[in-house]
């Protein structure tokens, strides 16, 4: 029998005229069910797949629209996701925006009108086109951004497939509900099968202004994180191990003031997390018949939230990433970045309903999805994993240099060490350590009676290299170089640096490391095709991911993009681009208007990516072809360390 809800929602599809009532007069439920239902309906004949009108009822999503011309329109909305209604920035009057869906080969023209009172703009995330199209205020070759009541035409040919986004690049519209996916047709049928196919766009919603979200951080950067350590910790701590080791392990965490509980700046206690617009409440919802094999298109469009999705009672088929065909490679769990997209392919055998959970890497929150073969048939979230600990290998640190003896650790638990490199006798770690240090600690040569602690308990599964070979300067395999840190590094405005950063692309990351399932990692990514470009680079450019956490500054080689020179390329250049992240959180680096090959060391089938995660106190290395023309940003995609962390690059 079909559940009280969903006779809500076929009412709420039906009845337009309901639907139709000012978003002012609705209540919390009717907005959350009524708007989206009534955008799948408006997306009939034009939604995402060919199965029956009833089908396409259950994808409660945005309107999809499709052609060549498009109209979109920015305007402030009333909204209420939560119980309290709040002014969201909508996009033809919905949140999320309009799928756009084009085709391979076509020329698109998008007018784009602003009804606002302030500036905006939309990126168009993943795409190759000109920087004049690219939508980055001042930034972008001409393009000043869309001033209030005036319209502005993108114009550019689509030659690409895939999933990709749209957002604004301007101030923090993003984050208040300027997102919508883009679905590139190919012009040859994929490399894989499906009869289905949804988009599964993720988002963090918070009523609070945007504005207010920042000043909190940069007044107490801690602010939104409520899982730091208490009295009651302590209490534990000290029955556990004893005084002595308790101060040891906690005073050195005083003494540096950090956390290994910093995993979010910005957490469940203000957001909501949505699943196609969605609260996990109530949920999207995606039919299927037993048998199908059913593509879900995942987008992270979230402002600073990075999920960790999973399928429980399904295998999922990885077939593309950031838009681009990979090897097919099959899981049980990933890791999604904010900005990152990943194609899955999944067949349910059973007629029953399976969860898509989505749950915030802090572990704050979830969004939420069901697929099932009948409206009548829900299922419950899964319960969320632990909340995560950084261990000393989030740090960067290379533990066979310190001398162990003479911290006086007694029996403290490495897995949950965290560090500040600004404390430690740097004489002993190394600045000029090689970019690829053995992942293999010799402890024969350790004088482990001085450490007086169980080396078993250490954490080492920081100590994972895809290859021998990565870090031998080959294309395909990484950087050679040495890591040195700039004057530039030294300072306020820095509070960390990473001595002995590794290469860990074969780490699932913080949170998923000890599970009993197969995780995704950027280890596990080779293109579909053989590598484009297998020139080697000419030359590196090494890029530190840097901030000081306590002041809430981001920045790159420890100068924020106020004061930093543009990035100079030669066009048709290949070049290597090295990223040190000498930080506890990870970053999600986009580079506009040109692809990032990321190195796993397979230089025949390197997988191409728009956006890169950089692990904490972790290194990556990846090629670009300079081959575009002109001004693109290149930043960190966390909505609020962009304004430190951001570089302009200029192709001449």
């Amino acid at each position: 029998m079909m559940s009280q809800k969903h006779q809500q929602l076929l009412s709420a599809i039906f009845y337009s005229d309901e639907f139709n009532q000012s978003l002012t007069d609705l209540s919390r439920r009717r907005f959350v069910t009524g708007l989206a239902a009534g955008s799948a309906m408006m997306g009939l004949g034009l939604g995402l797949n060919s199965q029956s009108a009833f089908a396409l009822q259950s994808n409660i999503g945005p309107t999809v629209l499709r052609g060549n011309e498009f109209n979109l329109n920015y305007s402030t909305t009333p909204v209420n996701l939560t119980g309290k209604q709040r002014i969201a920035t909508a996009i033809n009057g919905s949140i999320p925006a309009p799928v756009l869906r084009f085709k391979e080969g076509d020329s698109v023209a998008l007018n784009v009108t602003n009804q606002m009172s302030v500036d905006t703009s939309i990126h168009w995330h993943g795409l190759i086109l000109p920087s004049s199209q690219d939508g980055v205020p001042n930034i972008s070759d001409g393009f000043k951004g869309i001033k209030p009541g005036a319209t502005f035409r993108y114009q550019f040919p689509v030659i690409q497939s895939g999933t990709y986004w749209y957002h604004s690049h301007s101030g923090f519209q993003e984050q208040t509900g300027a997102y919508g996916a883009i679905i590139i047709d190919p012009i040859k049928p994929p490399p894989y099968h499906y009869d289905r196919d949804y988009v599964v766009l993720l988002s963090d919603w918070s009523d609070e202004d945007p504005n207010n979200i920042y000043h909190k951080l940069k007044k107490l950067s801690h602010y939104y994180n409520f899982r730091e350590r208490t009295i009651n910790d302590a209490m534990k701590e000290i029955n556990e191990s004893g005084w002595k080791n308790f101060w040891a392990n906690r005073g050195m965490w005083n003494d540096m003031r950090m956390s290994d509980r910093d995993i979010s700046d910005v957490t469940g206690y203000t957001y909501s997390f949505l699943t196609n617009g969605q609260t996990p409440d109530v949920g999207w919802t995606g039919l299927f018949k037993k048998g199908d094999k059913v593509l879900l298109r995942f987008i992270n469009a979230a402002a600073m939230t990075f999920f960790d999705v999973r399928i429980p009672g399904l295998k999922m088929t990885v077939v593309a990433a950031d838009g681009q065909y990979v090897q097919p490679v099959t899981i049980d769990e990933f890791r999604i970045g904010v900005a990152e997209t990943y194609d899955v392919i999944v067949e349910p055998s059973d007629d029953r309903a399976y969860s898509i959970f989505s749950q915030a890497i802090d572990r704050s929150g979830y969004a939420r999805g069901t697929l099932t073969p009948d409206l009548s048939l829900t299922i419950e979230a899964p319960p969320m994993d632990s909340a995560p600990l950084l261990s000393h290998g989030d740090m960067g640190m290379d533990m066979s240099m310190m001398d162990h003896g003479a911290m006086n650790h007694g029996s403290m638990d490495h897995s949950t060490m965290n560090h500040s490199m600004n404390n430690v006798d740097h004489s002993k770690m190394g600045h000029e350590m090689p970019v690829n240090p053995s992942p293999d600690i010799d402890h024969s040569t350790m004088d482990h009676s001085r450490m007086g602690h169980d080396m078993a308990g250490m954490d080492h599964s920081m100590q994972q290299i895809k290859t021998p070979e990565m870090g031998s300067g080959k294309a395909g395999f990484g950087s050679s170089q040495k890591i040195i840190h700039a004057e530039t590094e030294f300072g306020p405005h820095v509070d960390m640096r990473a001595d002995a950063p590794l290469y860990r692309l074969n780490d699932p990351g913080v949170g998923l490391r000890n599970t009993n399932r197969k995780v995704l990692s950027y280890a596990d990514l080779k293109n579909f095709n053989k590598t484009p470009d297998p020139r080697e680079p000419g030359r590196e450019i090494n890029l530190h991911l840097t901030g000081n956490m306590s002041r809430y500054m981001w920045s790159m080689n420890g100068i924020k993009f106020a004061d930093a020179e543009p990035l100079q390329l030669k066009f048709g250049e290949r070049v290597r681009i090295n990223l040190v992240n000498d930080t506890m959180m990870n970053h999600p680096i986009h580079l506009h208007g040109m692809w990032s090959d990321l190195e796993t060391g397979d230089a025949d089938y390197i997988p191409r990516k728009h956006t890169i995660i950089v692990q904490p106190g972790a290194k990556i290395s990846y090629l670009v072809t300079a081959d575009a023309m002109g001004g693109w940003a290149y930043h960190c995609h966390l909505l609020y360390h962009m304004l430190g962390m951001f570089r302009k690059v200029v192709v001449s």
